[in-house]
C-alpha cells in the first residue's frame, strides 16, 4: 500500500501513529508498560517525520510505555518491520528480554518513497550507490529499462517485473495470490 502526499494519515505524526499501536497492545494484554524491555520498530524511509530513530519516538509519545524504556530503529527496506520482528523475537528467545514490542510504521502519505535518498541529493549529502556498485551491476540494472524504469539505481518494482517476467506470473496469477 502507498500512501499520497496530503493523504489521509498526512495529519498524524509516525510517532503518534506507533504509540497508539504499542499503547493498545499493553491495554489488551494487560501488562504494565514497565515490563516491556525494548520497542523495536522497522521504517525504511528514515528522514523527516520519521528520522531520529522512529521507535524511541513511539516510545516517549505513549501514554503507556515509560521513557525508560529502549527503542531501536531497523531499515531493512520493504522487509524492515519484518525483521524488526524476528530481532524482538531473537531477544526473547535467546533469554536476553522476556517482552519485546516489535512492529513499524511508515506514513508515506507525509514521507514518500524514496524521500531519504531525494532529499539528501537536493542537499548535496551524495547517492547511496557507489561508483563500485554501480560498476559491478550496471549490466543487470539495464533490464530494467525494459520497464521504463531508470538504470541508475536499484528498484523494487524493477525487481518485480523481472521476477514475473522470469517466472511467467501475470498480474492476475500475482492478484489471485495476493487474495489468498
Amino acid at each position: 500500500a502507498g500512501g499520497k502526499k496530503n493523504g489521509k494519515l498526512s495529519g498524524y505524526h509516525p510517532g503518534e501513529l506507533g504509540a497508539a499501536v504499542c499503547d493498545a497492545l499493553i491495554e489488551r494484554q494487560k501488562i504494565n508498560g514497565a515490563e516491556v524491555e525494548d520497542v523495536v520498530f522497522g521504517c525504511l524511509g528514515q528522514v523527516g517525520a520519521q528520522a531520529a530513530n522512529i521507535a524511541r519516538t513511539v516510545v516517549l509519545s505513549s501514554r503507556l510505555l515509560p521513557e525508560t524504556v529502549p527503542g531501536t530503529s531497523v531499515d531493512r527496506q520493504a522487509g524492515s518491520s519484518q525483521q524488526a520482528i524476528h530481532a524482538a523475537a531473537q531477544a526473547v528467545m535467546s533469554g536476553v528480554h522476556d517482552c519485546c514490542i516489535a512492529g513499524g510504521v511508515e506514513v508515506m502519505s507525509t514521507v514518500p518513497i524514496g524521500a531519504n535518498i531525494i532529499d539528501g541529493m537536493k542537499v548535496g549529502h551524495g547517492f547511496p550507490m557507489t561508483e563500485a556498485m554501480t560498476e559491478k551491476y550496471k549490466d543487470k540494472m539495464k533490464a530494467f529499462e525494459q520497464f521504463g524504469i531508470s538504470s541508475n539505481a536499484f528498484s523494487q518494482f524493477g525487481g518485480a517485473e523481472l521476477l514475473a517476467k522470469k517466472y511467467n506470473l501475470s498480474r492476475e496469477d500475482v492478484d489471485r495470490f495476493a487474495a489468498i
